[in-house]
């Protein structure tokens, strides 16, 4: 049963809810190898505009200029909510100054608390660019949170609140991509499948949410959503996802073009989305 309900106002659209440091944890060259492959791209090569145009290496900037040059930048994120559920101190908990929340992998709680995220594995890709120019992002910080496969969010919902899995910092490489490891979400009651981010100019900036840059949110695709809906453990999210539309979603009723991630893999060896976010 979906014990977390939260009604339709957990996330205001049209502003901010009242709303590090320890040794970045790598990708591993496997984990790299199966994200790649699951794209069909090279090592190193992930899609640069994130819904549906061609696949291309943020670190060709020969592209990058071409595509500035055509007026193809992506427009700027839309600024959307951090909910009521940030962890980033603005209600409540504060991650951001634990030691162990800069990481990759997003499946367990960390600083002291044990507890870890069932679901299916899911790979989040983002690629940081500037809407002006285009050129891609190094060194900014990413930090991302996520409810679990039954709609709860740690550190706030009834069960949860002594863990605080699927949340984590990473900093942009030099191709401007942050990269997580972590499960699929479920669907609560009221709100679109979704996954929250917070940008940061640098990874020492991001121990304060006074100095973030954007926060917006990713919206699932509906084809993906139904496909690791129907698996065991996301019973709730069938029902859930059966009375929202991204048209009536509070949050992206408004146009969630710049927010839908390309998706690739498969519920069995895990699902892997990508995405360009220009600030």
């Amino acid at each position: 049963m979906n014990t977390h309900q939260p009604h339709d106002d957990h996330d205001d659209h049209g502003g901010l809810h009242r709303d590090l440091f320890a040794t970045e944890m790598a990708m591993g060259r496997r984990r790299m190898l199966r994200m790649t492959a699951r794209l069909g791209l090279g090592v190193g090569a992930f899609q640069l505009f994130g819904c549906g145009a061609s696949a291309t290496s943020p670190s060709d900037v020969s592209a990058v200029t071409t595509a500035a040059s055509a007026g193809a930048c992506p427009s700027r994120v839309p600024e959307e909510t951090g909910g009521p559920f940030p962890g980033d101190g603005t209600n409540g908990p504060n991650v951001l100054t634990l030691g162990g929340v800069v990481r990759n992998d997003l499946r367990s709680s960390f600083a002291g608390l044990s507890g870890v995220a069932d679901g299916v594995p899911l790979d989040i890709a983002l690629t940081i660019v500037s809407a002006s120019s285009c050129a891609v992002l190094a060194g900014r910080a990413v930090y991302l949170w996520h409810c679990d496969r039954i709609g709860r969010y740690s550190l706030y919902s009834s069960g949860v609140t002594n863990q605080n899995y699927l949340r984590g910092v990473q900093q942009a490489d030099a191709n401007g991509q942050v990269t997580f490891t972590s499960i699929f979400p479920g669907c609560y009651a009221g709100r679109w499948p979704h996954i929250h981010f917070e940008v940061y100019p640098s990874l020492s900036a991001a121990t304060s949410v006074a100095n973030r840059v954007a926060t917006s949110q990713i919206a699932l695709p509906k084809a993906t959503c139904d496909q690791v809906y129907a698996t065991s453990g996301y019973e709730s999210s069938i029902v859930n996802l059966s009375q929202v539309s991204l048209a009536t979603d509070n949050v992206f009723s408004d146009g969630a073009a710049l927010e839908l991630p390309t998706v690739s893999g498969g519920v069995g060896g895990g699902l892997t989305i990508v995405i360009t976010i220009a600030i």
